[in-house]
């Protein structure tokens, strides 16, 4: 059976989908069959894209995102513009091509941040839980980043999941005190920090010190 990793925000520009094209990009060159997912967008299609493009196991782009609309809003908005409602299980039925597939990893991308929501009772918080694995928090280093990162961090661990690590997201322009900031998340995290990413337009070109084949 795969191993799950869910791939979540400090914010909606933090930048998850580059994260998660290079995280998918080193777990390919380790060898392993991957497939990246981004089961609800809204903006449109050019994330799921980019992550279909990185995986080593490639369905039809709509089993890799089965859920997208065109505004860019929060999902829950945008689908109900649309008339489509959105919930856990139906969005987990729409994985189950997944199911039968010889993957080694999937990696689901949520939208947003931790607490971003799929109706008026349930977010992708509960979306991740029902998925499993562990979550992976990728942090915009901007200012008021140390804030949102241990709230995120501290959310996913009262919701029962494992923060199995993050990624700082360096590229974001300017920021005053990187490094100090940085150290800081380091040492109040309570996870490893997988990867540093700087202005790299390939994201198979960001390291990611992280090895759990």
């Amino acid at each position: 059976m795969a191993k799950r990793l869910f791939v979540t925000g400090t914010d909606t520009d933090a930048g998850k989908t580059h994260i998660s094209c290079a995280i998918l990009a080193h777990l390919g060159r380790m060898g392993q069959q991957v497939a990246g997912l981004k089961p609800i967008a809204s903006g449109g299609r050019d994330d799921a894209e980019r992550l279909w493009r990185h995986s080593t196991l490639q369905l039809h782009l709509d089993s890799h995102n089965p859920f997208y609309f065109a505004p860019p809003i929060a999902p829950h908005l945008a689908a109900g513009e649309a008339g489509v409602s959105l919930d856990v299980a139906k969005v987990l039925a729409a994985m189950a091509p997944w199911q039968h597939q010889q993957a080694d990893w999937l990696l689901m991308e949520g939208a947003g941040g931790w607490r971003v929501p799929l109706n008026e009772t349930e977010g992708f918080a509960d979306l991740a839980k029902a998925w499993g694995g562990g979550v992976i928090l990728v942090v915009g280093m901007k200012l008021g980043c140390v804030n949102h990162a241990l709230l995120s961090a501290e959310a996913i661990g009262r919701d029962g999941l494992e923060l199995i690590g993050w990624v700082a997201n360096c590229g974001l322009g300017p920021m005053d005190r990187l490094d100090e900031n940085l150290a800081y998340l380091e040492r109040h995290l309570g996870a490893p920090l997988l990867a540093r990413a700087g202005h790299q337009p390939d994201p198979a070109a960001i390291e990611v010190n992280w090895h759990p084949c």
